[in-house]
């Protein structure tokens, strides 16, 4: 491995979603902002936002992955995102992540007639996710 790249894995409960050894700059959204890294930067762990976190390569190619929640650990050698759920675009079924976003949309309006706040609230997550899921499958190799 060269000195100025980085392993990263993406696992979840179900698996490993990504394994790759040669990224260059990881860029991700935690609980405190937007942050990238790359290799040798300081140790860190975060927790991740509902978000797309984008990996670089030095061929000039990138790659997206929609995350659903987590945590990444770097130790300046390896990063290592434990999340929630997670999918690479080849793998998000659109048709049902649009089905996902609908049905969120609607339970919303519906907490927000009822003014059920526990409702509305896990009908927001569930919409950012659906809509994470979107934006990320339209992100193939960018």
């Amino acid at each position: 491995m060269a000195e100025n790249t980085f392993k990263v894995t993406i696992i979840t409960p179900d698996g490993t979603v990504y394994d790759n050894d040669k990224v260059t700059m990881l860029v991700m959204n935690t609980a405190g902002g937007q942050m990238g890294v790359m290799a040798n930067h300081v140790p860190l762990i975060a927790a991740l936002e509902i978000s797309t976190v984008r990996i670089k390569h030095s061929e000039g190619t990138d790659e997206v992955a929609a995350v659903n929640g987590g945590i990444i650990q770097f130790d300046g050698h390896n990063a290592i995102i434990a999340a929630d759920s997670a999918e690479m675009p080849e793998a998000i079924d659109v048709e049902r992540a649009q089905k996902a976003k609908e049905r969120s949309e609607s339970a919303i309006a519906e907490a927000k007639k009822k003014h059920n706040q526990n409702d509305l609230s896990r009908a927001e997550v569930h919409l950012k996710r659906a809509i994470n899921r979107l934006n990320a499958s339209k992100q193939r190799n960018i």
